[in-house]
C-alpha cells in the first residue's frame, strides 16, 4: 500500500485529525505603519530619499490612489484595523477608545490571533494616548512595546551630554522637545530607532511560528527631530519649494483649520517666517528618511532570518499631511494632501506583479479583508472594507471607483466645551475629482460644497462647484457621496 494512503488509513482508524503533509503553510505578515506620512517617497516620484521603501515597492505592488477614512490618528487607525468606517464605529476623535463604543469588535490582529497566528505589536499601531485604555491587549499575543507614549516626550536618550541642537528656532516647543531638532545622535536615541531594534528582536523570537508582526513607526509625525545625519541627506536649496501657499480660490472657510498641532493653540500661535517654513519642511523630509532607514533594518532582519519568501509585507500610513500647502500644517482636512496615503504590498509568490503600480482607488478599510484573503483566512462578517486581492494579481483591475474621507469641525471637537462636532465634511474621490459637502452636525443641513480637479498642480487647484453644476462627473460624485453617507 502507498505510504501516504497507509498513513491516512491509520490516522482515520485511530481517530486522529488529518493534516496533509503538503498542506501549504500560511504566510507570515509583516505589517508596517508610518504616522503622518503622505506619499512622500521616492517610489512615488517625490523628493524624499527612501531607498528601503523604494526597494520594497520594487518587489511588490504600489498603490497610487489609496485613501484614509479620516485624517486623524485614532479614527483612521481604528477604522483600518477593524475594517469599519468611522461612522460605523461612531468614532471621529482621538479621545475615545474604539472599544468604548464597540466592545466586541474584532480587529485585524485579533482575527489573525484567533486563526492561530502569533500576533505582536512593536511601536505605534493603535492610537490610545488620549484615551483611558492603554492599547488593545485583546489583539496581541503579548504586551505591546512602546505603545502608550506621546510624540512630545520623544527626548533624545544618550549616554553623557546631549549634543547641541543645530536646527533653526521655530518659536515653540513640541511637548518636551523643540519643534525642530537636529542633533548628532544615534538612531536609537529616539523612539523609532528603539522600535526598529525591538522589532528585529521580536522577529527572532517568533520566526518559527506563523506570525503577524505589526511595527508602528512614529515618524514623520512632529516633532521634526530626526538625527542630524538624516537632515544632512538634503540640500535645503534643492528641496521642493512650497507650492500653493494660498487657499484654493472659492474654497469655503469650513474646509480649513488653524494648524494648532504645529503652530500652537490660539492665541499663542506662531506665524512662521519663510526661513522657519523651510526649516520645518526640511525637518519633515529628514523624518521621512529616518523612518525609511528604520524600515530597512526590519526588512533586513526578514532576510537575515530567511523569512522574506514566506512573509507578506504591507507598508502604509494612517493618513496624509500638509507642510504649508494651502496655508495648512498637519492633518484634519478633507483635501487630497491629507486623504491620500502610501500603500505597498509585497508578497513572496508574486513575481509576475513585482514592481507594478495599481492606479485604481482603494481605501484603508480594504486592507483587513485583503490580508485575510491573501493568507487564506475567512473574512469576518459585517465588515465595510472590500477585498483587493484580485488587484494584487492584476494591478490593472479595480474593486472600487470611489474613495471616501470625512472630518469634523472643529477638528478636535472633543476638546471643546460642547464636546460634539458643529459640522462634518463628507468627501469622495473619483477618478479625477474630489467632491466634498459640509453638513451641519445637528440638522444635516448643507452648509457648503467643494469640487476640485485632482489632475492639476496644487497651485492651480480651485473650487469648481459653481461652474460644474450640470457636469456628469459632479452628478456621479454627489450620488456616490449621498449613497455612502445616507445624505439628502
Amino acid at each position: 500500500m502507498n505510504a501516504r494512503f497507509l498513513f491516512v488509513f491509520l490516522a482515520l482508524a485511530c481517530g486522529a485529525p488529518l493534516r496533509a503533509a503538503d498542506e501549504p503553510k500560511r504566510p507570515n505578515v509583516l505589517f508596517i505603519m508610518a504616522d503622518d506620512l503622505r506619499p512622500e517617497l521616492g517610489c512615488y516620484g517625490a523628493a524624499a530619499k527612501t531607498p528601503n521603501l523604494d526597494s520594497l515597492a520594487a518587489r511588490g505592488v504600489r498603490f497610487e490612489n489609496a485613501y484614509c477614512q479620516q485624517a486623524l490618528c485614532n479614527p483612521s487607525r481604528s477604522s483600518l484595523l477593524t475594517g469599519l468606517r468611522p461612522d460605523t464605529l461612531r468614532l471621529w476623535s482621538n479621545g475615545t477608545h474604539f472599544r468604548d463604543k464597540n466592545p466586541d469588535v474584532k480587529t485585524l490582529p485579533q482575527w489573525f490571533k484567533d486563526k492561530g497566528y502569533e500576533t505582536r505589536c512593536v511601536g505605534k499601531i493603535f492610537h490610545n494616548w488620549h484615551t483611558k485604555e492603554k492599547g488593545d491587549r485583546k489583539s496581541w499575543s503579548a504586551d505591546e512595546f512602546l505603545h502608550y507614549a506621546n510624540h512630545g516626550d520623544d527626548v533624545p536618550e544618550v549616554k553623557g551630554e546631549v549634543p547641541k541642537n543645530h536646527a533653526r528656532d521655530i518659536g515653540r516647543d513640541y511637548g518636551k522637545v523643540p519643534l525642530c531638532e537636529r542633533r548628532d545622535v544615534p538612531d536609537e536615541a529616539y523612539y523609532d530607532g528603539r522600535v526598529a531594534a525591538e522589532a528585529v528582536r521580536v522577529m527572532g523570537t517568533v520566526k518559527d511560528k506563523p506570525f503577524f508582526l505589526a511595527v508602528g513607526f512614529w515618524k514623520p509625525h512632529a516633532p521634526f527631530n530626526a538625527p542630524k545625519k538624516y537632515w544632512g541627506m538634503y540640500d535645503p536649496a534643492k528641496l521642493p519649494k512650497l507650492a500653493a501657499t494660498e487657499r484654493p480660490k472659492g474654497a469655503p472657510a469650513v474646509a480649513f483649520h488653524d494648524g494648532r498641532e504645529i503652530l500652537g493653540i490660539p492665541p499663542k500661535q506662531i506665524a512662521p517666517t519663510a526661513e522657519q517654513v523651510a526649516e520645518m519642511r526640511h525637518g519633515y523630509f529628514a523624518n521621512v528618511s529616518y523612518m525609511d532607514a528604520q524600515v530597512g533594518k526590519v526588512l533586513k532582519a526578514l532576510d537575515d532570518n530567511k523569512l522574506t519568501e514566506s512573509t507578506v509585507v504591507v507598508f502604509l500610513s494612517d493618513h496624509g499631511y500638509h507642510i504649508g500647502e494651502f496655508g495648512l500644517w498637519g492633518k484634519t482636512s478633507c483635501f487630497e494632501f491629507d486623504a491620500r496615503v502610501p500603500l505597498i504590498v509585497a508578497r513572496p509568490d508574486s513575481k509576475a506583479t513585482r514592481g507594478t503600480v495599481a492606479r485604481g482607488i482603494v481605501e484603508l478599510i480594504d486592507v483587513f479583508p485583503t490580508l485575510c484573503s491573501v493568507c487564506g483566512i475567512d473574512l469576518p462578517p459585517d465588515i465595510d472594507g472590500g477585498n483587493f486581492h484580485t488587484v494584487l494579481n492584476n494591478p490593472g483591475r479595480n474593486i472600487r471607483h470611489t474613495g471616501f474621507t470625512q472630518h469634523p469641525r472643529p477638528a478636535y471637537f472633543d476638546r471643546t466645551e460642547k464636546g460634539v462636532p458643529e459640522a462634518m465634511g463628507y468627501s469622495v474621490r473619483t477618478r479625477t475629482f474630489r467632491y466634498t459637502e459640509w453638513r451641519d452636525w445637528a440638522t444635516g443641513k448643507l452648509l457648503s460644497t467643494e469640487l476640485y480637479d485632482t489632475t492639476v498642480a496644487p497651485e492651480k487647484v480651485r473650487n469648481l462647484i459653481d461652474e460644474a453644476k450640470e457636469a456628469d462627473e459632479l452628478k456621479a460624485a454627489r450620488s456616490a457621496l449621498h449613497d455612502r453617507y445616507k445624505l439628502k
